[in-house]
């Protein structure tokens, strides 16, 4: 359904490729999706075709490119690993470069979503990022790095009650920090909205997506009046 495009980015000029896909309706706005930390793979590409069902144009940057062109790990230990690696290997002042390159390629209203660690790179963006409408982040464990930050951008939260990787002090802290962010909790553990999971939960990955869309639709997507 999408396609490769390559986006410049903003932090160093470094060109890096993104997967695109095209609403197949009217046009609800653009979308910045981000990666978790196994890279563009066939489970964030569907997440981009389903996007795009919905009526918005969604792009999703390779942000590991400049480490590995083509990056896209399995569930392995190994591939665990690595994508870890590269997550710590990569500055947060270069994925807010390659986000903004990201929202720079989109028509307005724009809009950014993350999961994982893409989830704590849409914090990142939505306080960092200028043109973002509203931003949604998806069991964002390294926001706890960020909280002394503030989004600049509306911005919903969704984490997980049985994430083991990101406790529930950490998420009150964001809440205490930021009593402004809505934050939702699910009966849940890390990764819920992803099939390729253990930790797979449908009913809370469908509530988290059409609060997403209704979040989306408060702050002018879902109109079908974009460019």
């Amino acid at each position: 359904m999408g396609e490769t495009i390559r986006l410049t980015s903003r932090h160093d000029g470094f060109e890096l490729s993104a997967y695109r896909a095209a609403p197949t309706d009217a046009r609800r706005g653009g979308l910045v999706l981000i990666q978790e930390i196994f890279g563009v793979t066939d489970h964030i590409r569907e997440l981009c075709d389903g996007f795009a069902e919905d009526g918005y144009e969604t792009i999703a940057p390779a942000f590991y490119e400049r480490l590995e062109p083509g990056f896209a790990a399995d569930y392995s230990a190994d591939a665990i690993a690595k994508g870890v690696q590269y997550s710590q290997a990569t500055p947060w002042d270069q994925v807010a470069g390659d986000a903004q390159a990201a929202i720079d390629a989109l028509a307005g209203p724009v809009f950014v979503t993350g999961f994982c660690w893409g989830g704590a790179a849409t914090w990142l963006a939505a306080c960092r990022c200028k043109g973002i409408a509203a931003a949604a982040g998806f069991y964002g464990r390294r926001i706890s790095e960020l909280v002394d930050e503030t989004p600049k951008a509306p911005i919903i939260l969704h984490f997980g009650k049985a994430d083991a990787s990101i406790p529930l002090e950490e998420v009150e802290e964001i809440r205490e920090r930021h009593p402004d962010v809505p934050i939702y909790l699910y009966d849940a553990g890390h990764g819920f909205v992803s099939d390729r999971r253990a930790d797979y939960h449908p009913d809370s990955a469908r509530l988290a997506r059409l609060r997403t869309l209704a979040h989306f639709a408060r702050h002018g997507g879902g109109r079908g009046e974009g460019a």
